[in-house]
């Protein structure tokens, strides 16, 4: 695991779209914690250093920590809001967590192996249906990620939701829902057949 992320953020004192702008044009960005039988809070946080910290992707799977005024929070993003054309954060939605309630957390995956896979080395060609999965656990529990090892994997096969190696305490929620929800992860096709299909969407 990473070290722990810091935001340091400010209290907002007014509410509503016509502060949000302000907010935004001072290069801030509007936020609110919420959860963990407390209040909803709002709160400030520089954009700038938003970004540079969104740059490593554990900052999606890792509990934070929100510096507010004296106090720190500890929270996960649980939301994030986007101008749709420009590259500029709207706002942020935390949420607070606490040693005795489990969270529900998008982990991503990572895919290992994949050029010395038994398909690959046969003239297969790797496909990802997923790049994350929401799981549920404790705090203390959280993973940065989930590897998933293509080594073993001929043309033809596939890995699924049920045969990910998961830590002690980490719940994958999908397979909750029954069999039909044990969704492939990824799988490695044989090239004539990854062929075809790219010539379909197009």
């Amino acid at each position: 695991m990473v070290g722990s992320f810091v935001f340091e953020a400010e209290l907002r004192s007014a509410t509503g779209k016509g502060d949000a702008r302000r907010l935004r044009r001072a290069n801030k960005i509007p936020a609110i914690l919420y959860g963990g039988g407390a209040d909803p809070v709002g709160v400030v946080l520089d954009h700038n250093k938003v970004v540079k910290s969104l740059e490593n992707e554990a900052v999606y799977s890792h509990v934070l920590i929100v510096k507010v005024v004296d106090r720190e929070e500890r929270v996960i993003l649980k939301g994030l809001q986007r101008h749709p054309s420009r590259p500029i954060i709207t706002h942020m939605d935390f949420q607070r967590v606490s040693g005795v309630e489990k969270i529900r957390v998008h982990v991503p995956l990572h895919f290992v192996n994949q050029e010395i896979s038994v398909g690959v080395k046969k003239g297969g060609v790797v496909t990802h249906n997923l790049v994350d999965v929401e799981v549920a656990c404790m705090p203390d529990r959280l993973p940065e990620y989930i590897e998933v090892d293509l080594a073993q994997i001929d043309v033809g096969q596939s890995i699924h939701l049920s045969d990910l190696k998961v830590p002690e305490g980490v719940d994958v929620l999908a397979l909750a829902h029954g069999p039909e929800h044990d969704l492939p992860v990824a799988a490695i096709q044989s090239g004539k057949v990854a062929e075809s299909s790219e010539g379909v969407a197009e």
